[in-house]
């Protein structure tokens, strides 16, 4: 099993910048590609950025240019900076791991944009 705990959510003017965290724990090892998915108020999940274990990265169009998504394999952790952030990055952001083909979730935060 796998356990991850994102933090670094909360409300942020438009133009602000958060960076987010994802810990992951337990059965660690084998963990390749981790990504950070989000959900809308009202709305379904959607793929936000990704980033494999060898550091290879890829973003959604949305967030292209101002999201920066990194990894530290010594602290098992991934990160997601969002710079530029706009009233439409509101969302509740959740971190996913594959392990050995299987996904596992955070609980995930909350992010709003609001003036």
């Amino acid at each position: 099993q796998v356990q991850l705990v994102e933090s670094g959510g909360g409300l942020v003017q438009p133009g602000g910048s958060l960076r987010l965290s994802c810990a992951a724990s337990g059965s660690i090892f084998g963990i390749d590609t981790m990504r950070w998915y989000r959900q809308p108020p009202g709305k379904q999940r959607e793929w936000v950025a990704l980033i494999t274990r060898g550091g290879s990265t890829n973003y959604a169009d949305p967030v292209k240019g101002r999201f920066t998504i990194s990894r530290d394999n010594a602290k098992d952790t991934v990160y997601l900076q969002m710079n530029s952030l706009k009233p439409e990055d509101t969302a509740v952001y959740y971190c996913n791991a594959l392990r050995l083909g299987n996904h596992y979730w955070g609980q995930g935060t909350q992010v709003t944009v609001s003036s």
